[in-house]
């Protein structure tokens, strides 16, 4: 942990945005003191392309992001460097265990964020998250050879952990991971944090042991394992916490921005 970083790669939602998916003017202020002292930053988030331009725009990131958990990088020109989409028998099993239940679902294919209802309350936070509004359908299956990830939708704790533990056969061809303690998501087996991680890294050439990653849930997990430093928001889940180098401020009080004067910045 006495190494300098080099890198900072962050969490979107729960971490880099506050609760109205905002970044603050003191996070994004932060970030410019990261390129002013020669810092990398960059994103990798669950959300997709069209969720993560905003953002790019904002904080002027022009490294490599990664969508998708890592299963797309790109960049803000539109460049995408690899993108790995969700096996295809995994999309049909997945979709056949869903439907079987009360919860919502989401397909994002093509560049759009399908789903099977625009009611609930979530699908208000997914608009601003994705950038874009809902295509309602039920042919899901008309996307199985092009998804970029699934994402059951229930405010069932059990629920989501019942259909986790029934698709647990899946495991071995898709990542399937807790985004928010009321998404499931699906995505392609090497599109979880600690390989998008290692991407972005790569990319940037920086090794990771001078690279910090920030995140709030569990499918943070996989990045703070590779990471030379792993810092976690205060408002996330005590199972995440506990397997950070260190916990920062929650993402309402600009845990971000702490986080970089305080526990980054200061080992320069």
């Amino acid at each position: 942990m006495s190494k300098a970083i080099r890198l900072v790669v962050s969490d979107v939602d729960g971490t880099l945005v506050d609760k109205q998916k905002q970044v603050t003017d003191s996070t994004a202020a932060a970030v410019a003191r990261l390129a002013a002292a020669g810092v990398g930053f960059t994103i990798i988030s669950a959300r997709p392309r069209s969720g993560m331009m905003p953002i790019a725009e904002k904080l002027g990131i022009d490294a490599p992001m990664g969508a998708f958990n890592g299963g797309t990088v790109f960049k803000r020109d539109g460049t995408i460097l690899c993108q790995h989409r969700v096996d295809p028998a995994v999309v049909r099993a997945m979709l056949d265990l869903a439907r079987g239940t009360t919860a919502d679902i989401w397909v994002f294919a093509d560049d759009l964020w399908y789903a099977s209802t625009d009611q609930g309350p979530h699908v208000g936070s997914e608009r601003k998250a994705s950038n874009q509004a809902p295509v309602i359908t039920q042919a899901f299956d008309d996307f199985v050879e092009r998804t970029d990830k699934i994402t059951v939708v229930s405010d069932d704790p059990q629920l989501l952990k019942d259909l986790h533990a029934r698709a647990e056969h899946l495991s071995d061809r898709a990542t399937i991971m807790q985004s928010q303690t009321y998404y499931l998501d699906v995505t392609a087996l090497p599109a979880n944090k600690g390989d998008g991680i290692t991407l972005l890294a790569d990319a940037m050439g920086t090794p990771l042991s001078a690279v910090a990653a920030i995140g709030d849930q569990a499918n943070d997990l996989p990045m703070f394992a590779r990471a030379g430093l792993s810092i976690a928001m205060g408002q996330g889940p005590a199972e995440v916490r506990e397997k950070a180098d260190l916990v920062t401020a929650g993402n309402d009080d600009d845990g971000v921005a702490q986080a970089i004067d305080g526990m980054i910045l200061q080992r320069r």
